[in-house]
């Protein structure tokens, strides 16, 4: 089956990683290199994080437990700085691509780990990032938040409901994701999944299963 579908993560892909801005931090505050990641990796279905993405749970009593967590943990660090590092910059090249992959025709989805924290679907920090983003989703057929849908990544169950919403298999659909383990599930249903380390591989990857030619792309 040929695919016609391209599926995005979007912080990590169409953004830069939130994972920089959390290891900026760390440094800064002197913590263990991944400690946040380590933090919501304990427990990771039902952890602080995993209900905040879920849309269980609001800031206040994220910033309550993710302190609880990382103090159990050995250090000090508070939910709200954490929040405050999510909203990551965006790559021009990858919005090009997408623009792109419109004019050849191809069906563009999102699927998104969020919270309900900052503006938009991006989590911005400020008013000018929040419409940027906006325009940016605006060019997806659909996208799932997982703080609306109230089930996150790497649940099968969300790239099910990307699949019926588009009305396509699996198998014709390409996915992205700067996580291995949101990429999983993907694969088992049937896609061919990207593990995006930065821009330019993620779109040699993609222009390889296509057949396309993308821009340079920085980061």
């Amino acid at each position: 089956m040929a695919f016609n579908t391209v599926i995005f993560d979007f912080g990590g892909v169409i953004t830069s990683s939130p994972f920089e801005a959390f290891n900026r931090m760390e440094a800064e505050r002197g913590l263990p290199r991944d400690f946040v990641r380590k933090v919501n990796s304990t427990d990771p279905d039902n952890n602080a994080w995993a209900k905040f993405e879920r849309a269980e749970i609001d800031a206040e009593k994220f910033d309550k437990l993710f302190r609880q967590e990382a103090e159990a943990l050995g250090h000090a660090l508070d939910g709200a700085s954490v929040i405050a590092c999510l909203a990551g910059d965006i790559r021009p090249a990858m919005v090009a691509a997408l623009d792109q992959l419109k004019r050849e025709g191809l069906t563009l989805g999102c699927i998104t780990n969020n919270v309900r924290a900052g503006h938009g679907a991006g989590m911005a920090t400020d008013g000018d990032k929040a419409r940027a983003v906006e325009s940016i989703m605006a060019r997806f057929d659909h996208v799932i938040e997982s703080s609306k849908a109230g089930v996150r990544k790497p649940d099968p169950r969300i790239y099910e409901m990307m699949c019926a919403a588009l009305a396509v298999e699996p198998a014709a659909c390409i996915y992205l994701d700067d996580l291995g383990i949101n990429c999983k599930p993907a694969a088992q249903l049937g896609m061919a999944a990207i593990k995006v380390t930065s821009g330019e591989q993620a779109l040699d990857e993609l222009g390889a299963l296509l057949a396309l030619t993308f821009g340079p792309v920085g980061g």
